[in-house]
């Protein structure tokens, strides 16, 4: 099945707002992608679906029985934010984001780490520094296994065993794609471990990198142990170009990442499926912030960006840049909700990054 959408027929999307604030970014963000679309020959066909955990408390599943058979007949898989007090966050990412990520070899999670035009960094930056690096998690094994249990429950005995599982294949793949990355930008990998203390799984994972690394000779590869590499995050965010990075490692980095630009509110990511083999999933990084769900003041821009890196992942780089210029533009004009320093709504916002698109049909 072809994953991308032709002049012939719209591109398939399931559409999953979720829960609190991801019903509130994501109409709009439609209503932008068919504001571009329209100016680059693509239709959507979109496929809502209402799993959440609100379904899950109706239900007693996040999705049903035949939902992941569902999701293998579209082109791309569009996320809002899932999460809700009273429903275990167990319980929501293993019920529904994981089996989503893993039915559908999504093994790549890639995270843009970048200081857009108008926004300051929360770090005292030296002059001239920016920030624009990519981190490449890989995302369907690692630390997040199945494996382990517990024992002796509600004893003073009991016990909690956690095993992390790092195959060749897993390790392998995903820093190759790392490297590919890496050798159409700056040319420079850092690479996750924590050797010295994680005697098994991160010497092994070093071991692949760099036996990956070698097909790859115009890209200089730097292992960092995780701890230093937090820190060169904070100190010298401008170092880095592409990371790659386990399952936890890539995950609480990527956090870090969208801290130092500014606003977990803003940072995208995408599920990949490289290969294009099986459907792709692209989601903003915050969660559902139930906190502020149901004010209007949510930050649209982590999920429109998000939406642009599906674009682009569907062949249309031109058209996903039209969208991030949409959310430059919005931010330089001021046009910015609370977690920014501005007062607008999530509407408002979302009304600026589609007057700058439109506008730019209007000129083509």
């Amino acid at each position: 099945m072809s994953r991308a959408g032709t002049s012939e027929r719209p591109v398939r999307v399931a559409v999953i707002p979720g829960d609190g604030i991801g019903t509130e970014v994501m109409e709009p963000t439609l209503g932008i992608l068919e504001a571009v679309g329209e100016r680059h020959g693509l239709t959507f066909e979109w496929q809502h679906h209402d799993w959440s955990c609100e379904h899950y408390t109706r239900t007693g599943r996040m999705m049903p029985e035949d939902g992941l058979d569902r999701l293998a007949q579209v082109d791309q898989i569009l996320l809002g934010a899932v999460g809700y007090p009273g429903v275990p966050d167990h319980v929501s990412l293993w019920g529904l984001l994981i089996p989503i990520r893993r039915t559908f070899e999504q093994y790549v999670n890639l995270r843009p780490v970048r200081l857009l035009p108008g926004i300051e960094s929360p770090l005292r930056l030296r002059e001239g520094t920016s920030i624009d690096f990519v981190v490449v998690r890989e995302n369907n094994e690692g630390e997040y296994s199945e494996v382990g249990g517990r024992m002796y429950r509600g004893t003073p005995h009991e016990l909690a065993v956690q095993e992390s599982v790092f195959t060749r294949r897993g390790v392998e793949r995903v820093a190759r794609y790392a490297l590919t990355l890496a050798a159409g930008r700056g040319g420079t990998l850092a690479s996750a471990t924590k050797s010295n203390g994680i005697i098994h799984t991160m010497p092994f994972w070093d071991e692949v990198v760099r036996e990956t690394a070698a097909d790859f000779p115009q890209v200089e590869v730097r292992d960092y142990h995780i701890d230093a590499l937090s820190a060169m995050f904070v100190l010298d965010p401008g170092r880095f170009d592409v990371v790659v990075a386990s399952n936890l490692f890539g995950d609480i980095l990527t956090d870090l990442g969208a801290a130092i630009i500014g606003s977990i509110g803003i940072a995208p990511s995408a599920n990949l499926n490289p290969e294009g083999v099986h459907p792709s999933m692209f989601e903003p990084v915050h969660g559902s912030a139930p906190d502020i769900a149901g004010q209007g003041v949510a930050n649209p821009l982590g999920q429109l960006w998000a939406a642009s890196m599906m674009l682009d992942h569907l062949g249309h780089p031109d058209a996903a840049a039209e969208v991030v210029a949409g959310i430059e533009a919005s931010l330089n004009s001021g046009v910015r909700t609370p977690d920014l320093g501005g007062t607008a709504s999530t509407t408002e916002v979302a009304l600026a990054v589609r007057r700058h698109v439109t506008g730019l049909d209007a000129a083509g």
